[in-house]
């Protein structure tokens, strides 16, 4: 008699299905080998978007960025940021001791099509506490507008 212990992934075809939790870690090993072969991680910042009837808001995480190397380009219905994030030449020199660097450096570009409803010549962009915020306000025509009901009587 054969002694086999019950195994919560295998099949009935005797074949192992990896639950998402395992396939995320597999993932995540192939991502780290990825990243200590070309040395580098790609630097996607996150952006929050937000929609109100005066127009739309965007902000992204740029910290450690000069505002001076921030990009805003808008061109035909397409807005374009670009911005880069310098390693300290300081920090070179501390070569010494350094066991792990996680930081991410280097340009950064990323646009996002514009609804019709943008008036692109009013887009306004600040920057403030590592926190880009782009205004992107409606055109005046698609503004939602109340109607007046008139009564005969």
């Amino acid at each position: 008699m054969q002694n086999s212990r019950w195994n919560p992934f295998e099949m009935s075809n005797g074949a192992v299905a990896l639950g998402p939790l395992v396939m995320r870690e597999f993932d995540q090993i192939f991502r780290d080998l990825s990243v200590r072969q070309t040395g580098a991680r790609e630097f996607v910042p996150a952006a929050d978007i937000h929609e109100t009837a005066e127009g739309i808001t965007l902000q992204v995480d740029l910290p450690g960025h000069d505002a001076k190397s921030i990009e805003v380009r808008v061109e035909n219905d397409t807005l374009t940021l670009k911005s880069e994030r310098k390693r300290d030449p300081s920090e070179s020199q501390k070569n010494e001791g350094t066991r792990r660097l996680e930081r991410s450096f280097g340009v950064y570009t990323r646009s996002f099509a514009l609804p019709r409803t943008v008036d692109a010549s009013r887009v306004e962009a600040r920057y403030e506490n590592g926190v880009l915020t782009l205004t992107l306000p409606r055109r005046e025509e698609t503004k939602p507008r109340v109607v007046e009901v008139k009564v005969n009587g």
